[in-house]
């Protein structure tokens, strides 16, 4: 196969899109942003991180999907409400967003005092923001919803462990209500290799011909460090809890200075994807959870990868 075809994401050559000094307020960092296209624009969800360490998600808006301007405030801070702010004091972190039957979902990590867990909160307008629960005990992240129900369900893929050196493989579960969740089942496992630490999912599955489309990032420890790298896989359309494909080497790992250099080297890690209407697919990556960068492909190409690692 050839070398394109195994690596087939191109780096946007102006890279990194959003540093710090894109914010127009005073913050450490800036990465791992939810994307989608609302009302004409590009809109990305950053993960900033303040001056003492807690994260929150603010806008940004764009035009072409390349150049973007930063809203002035925050969008979604830690709350204050008394139920729920022992688990977001420590901060919000990771988003990602779902549309479904016009409401935008967002995924998040709220993370407290006892460990991450996951989080879902919705909007219409990304103008108001309501929280609707906490869906996970600890220690969970790294959750995306499906844009439809399947069989009148809807689905969630989260990374439960993983923490403290510990293995950590990609699950899947199901709720009658985005509340209550259960049926939790391995979806994919990590392996000795380039992900043999641990798997994470990055992005929201994406309905193709070939079956619903997914990248995850694969964990391998160093002597170094950790070293973030990405993989693609694709699940069966009608029962999403069978993995058909996916691709057992990485397609996508750092290599630039503003992704081998940061507060967090040698981590790329996306958590919005967006399909141009000529096939062309936008991935929005944080790059040493410093930046934000962008990487191009065809979609036509990623699903040929995926297919031709089959699995049986």
């Amino acid at each position: 196969m050839k070398q394109s075809i195994l690596y087939p994401f191109t780096r946007y050559p102006h890279n990194p899109i959003l540093s710090r000094e894109d914010v127009p307020y005073a913050c450490n960092t800036v990465f791992n942003a939810a994307a989608v296209k609302f009302a004409g624009r590009y809109l990305l969800l950053l993960r900033i991180e303040d001056l003492s360490g807690v994260s929150h998600l603010t806008r940004a808006w764009s035009r072409d999907g390349y150049h973007f301007q930063v809203d002035e405030r925050p969008w979604i801070t830690p709350t204050k409400d008394d139920d729920t702010a022992v688990y977001e004091v420590y901060g919000i972190e990771d988003p990602r967003i779902t549309a479904i039957d016009g409401v935008y979902y967002i995924t998040y990590t709220a993370f407290g005092p006892y460990g991450p867990r996951v989080a879902i909160g919705r909007t219409r307008d990304f103008a108001s923001f309501e929280r609707l629960a906490l869906v996970t005990e600890v220690d969970n992240k790294d959750a995306v919803l499906f844009p439809e129900k399947v069989d009148g369900k809807y689905l969630l893929i989260d990374r439960p462990a993983g923490f403290a050196g510990k293995r950590g493989d990609i699950w899947i579960q199901e709720s009658p209500d985005m509340i209550h969740w259960g049926r939790a089942r391995v979806l994919l496992s990590a392996e000795p290799g380039w992900a043999g630490s641990k798997l994470g999912i990055s992005t929201p599955p994406i309905r193709t011909e070939k079956g619903w489309l997914a990248f995850y990032h694969g964990v391998r420890r160093t002597p170094s460090g950790n070293l973030y790298r990405l993989g693609c896989l694709l699940m069966d359309l009608k029962d999403p809890r069978r993995v058909i494909g996916h691709t057992p080497h990485f397609i996508f790992g750092p290599e630039e200075i503003y992704e081998r250099t940061g507060d967090v080297p040698n981590v790329i890690f996306p958590c919005g994807v967006i399909v141009e209407d000529d096939g062309t697919l936008k991935m929005y990556y944080g790059a040493a959870d410093t930046h934000i960068a962008l990487a191009e492909a065809s979609l036509g190409d990623i699903l040929s990868l995926c297919s031709s690692c089959a699995t049986q």
